[in-house]
């Protein structure tokens, strides 16, 4: 296996696969796979496999998803703690 930067014995240039892709292609469905997510990126951002654009356009998205999450819990209105709280985003049309 080629290092970055050094051309393997077919004369490519190879690029790592970033980490975070494999967890980003499975999803996001708890706080862990978050933080796993989250620090996969930043670890891919330091070895430079992912464009520090490509990881702000990602955290954002991130911080958006949490913020939705907290809205549920706050603004929700449900009485069964059994259940999730689910907001509603918009109105469905007639």
């Amino acid at each position: 296996m080629a290092k970055r930067g050094e051309k393997d014995t077919n004369g490519n240039q190879e690029t790592p696969t970033p980490r975070s892709a494999g967890l980003a292609a499975s999803g996001v469905h708890t706080g862990q796979d978050f933080a796993l997510l989250m620090s996969a990126l930043m670890s891919d951002v330091i070895e430079g496999t992912i464009s520090p654009n490509v990881a702000n356009a990602a955290v954002n998205a991130g911080g958006k998803l949490l913020k939705v999450v907290e809205m549920q819990y706050r603004y929700a209105s449900t009485s069964n703690a059994a259940v999730a709280p689910q907001l509603v985003l918009a109105a469905e049309r007639s």
